[in-house]
């Protein structure tokens, strides 16, 4: 029984950052993928959590060596400008997914709620009580107790998806040709490109492998612990690749073979019952759910953390200054509910950190990564440095194709 409990302690940073990474947005990119385009983007998730997996274990592996965090590094050996500039550009991001995970969140309450009620219980009031449930979780103060509601809400997450997938699925062959890359052809109103992008940036996120950092050497491991460390990125990745593939299979299989197009996530909520009845309906809402307040736990609390770190202290959430930010970037989710608008020029902004976030991220480990006064024996191998130059390519061809696709990617943050 200690072993167990030790075994499941092990993962609870990887359980951490695939909660943080598949949120409402990740469920809105996946579903649209499979509904516009069934199961022939499947590839794209593999391809997006077999990088993720390879970043997760590489900054976890750096700060095991140096017994440096990512901010730490890139303050003290290239430039504390570096550091704040992924301060800021990871708040701005993360102040745009707390205004759509909570908008996405409340509408798909109320649309869920109008069967069971008449005329549905408002938006303002789900989004108020998710709001004032994360925020009691964070004045706790604990990572501790974060990493355990969190593992809640994401087994929760995980088995409702799954269920999904297996009343939806679509046939088995489909699902394995998704596995060959390609590309499908355009239409006026469809833009794989942009799919593609959107599918990489929900997964492929800077602010997890910053974040991977805080908590591998808030976990007190060192090199003992590699395997440990690899195997805990390992399973944070399959859970990903495995949940993502269940909401594209659940739309391919409802969506794609009807021909129906979707737009919004709380579609999903109309669209189901007929297609698969009111239970598929009830465990797809309740998945969401938990999805989007898995992720509103470390968006919450990513401010407080960074500021921490790039100081050099311990982290220490029951700051009082620390507690009026959190209450802030929290109160952002009650725009949508309130002016009933999405607040597209900030969530565009958001996307535009983003592009420029992930590549200088790749950078910045290449250059800190092959330091031999700083690695020593385990400075970067050229083996290493071919694969993370060829992430760096693919980042950037992810950032042109998003800014590219502009009009497209003002039409999805509508939904998010």
């Amino acid at each position: 029984m200690t072993n167990l409990k030790t075994f499941f302690k092990s993962l609870l940073p990887g359980i951490f950052l695939f909660g943080f990474t598949v949120g409402t947005g990740s469920v809105t990119s996946m579903a649209k993928a499979g509904a516009d385009y069934g199961m022939s983007l499947l590839w794209t998730i593999f391809l997006s959590c077999a990088i993720t997996y390879f970043l997760i274990s590489l900054f976890g592996k750096f700060t095991l060596v140096t017994g440096l965090t990512a901010l730490q590094s890139f303050k003290r050996h290239i430039h504390p400008a570096v550091s704040l500039f992924f301060i800021v550009a990871l708040t701005t991001q993360i102040c745009g997914s707390v205004i759509g995970v909570m908008g996405i969140l409340a509408d798909v309450c109320y649309e869920w709620s109008k069967t069971f009620i008449n005329g549905g219980i408002s938006p303002f009031y789900f989004a108020l009580f998710f709001i004032g449930f994360v925020y009691i979780i964070f004045l706790i103060g604990k990572t501790e107790v974060f990493e355990k509601v969190l593992a809640l809400f994401v087994a929760v997450m995980a088995l409702c998806f799954l269920i999904n997938f297996f009343i939806l699925m679509p046939p088995a062959i489909e699902i394995l040709k998704g596995m060959v890359p390609n590309v499908p052809d355009a239409s006026a109103n469809k833009s794989s490109f942009l799919v593609i992008a959107s599918m990489v940036g929900t997964t492929v996120f800077s602010g997890l492998f910053i974040l991977r950092t805080i908590l591998v050497k808030e976990a007190g491991w060192t090199l003992s612990d590699l395997k440990a460390q690899n195997r805990d990125a390992l399973f944070s990745a399959f859970l990903m690749f495995i949940v993502s593939t269940s909401i594209m299979a659940a739309a391919a299989g409802s969506l794609y073979v009807k021909g129906i197009t979707l737009q919004n996530v709380t579609q999903m909520i109309n669209l189901l019952e007929p297609l698969a009845g009111a239970s598929a309906v009830a465990i797809f809402t309740i998945g969401l759910i938990a999805a989007g307040v898995s992720s509103q736990f470390p968006n919450v609390a990513l401010l407080p953390w960074l500021l921490d770190d790039f100081h050099e202290r311990k982290p220490n959430l029951k700051r009082p200054s620390y507690r009026v930010m959190a209450l802030i970037i929290s109160c952002l989710g009650l725009i949508v509910p309130i002016f009933n608008a999405k607040p597209i020029a900030v969530m565009v902004g958001s996307q535009a950190f983003g592009a420029l976030v992930l590549p200088a991220t790749v950078a910045c480990i290449f250059y800190i990564g092959n330091k031999k006064g700083l690695m020593g024996v385990h400075k970067f191998s050229p083996l290493v440095n071919v694969s993370l130059s060829l992430i760096f390519v693919f980042a950037l061809v992810m950032s042109y194709m998003s800014y590219m696709s502009y009009n497209g990617i003002v039409s999805i943050l509508q939904t998010l």
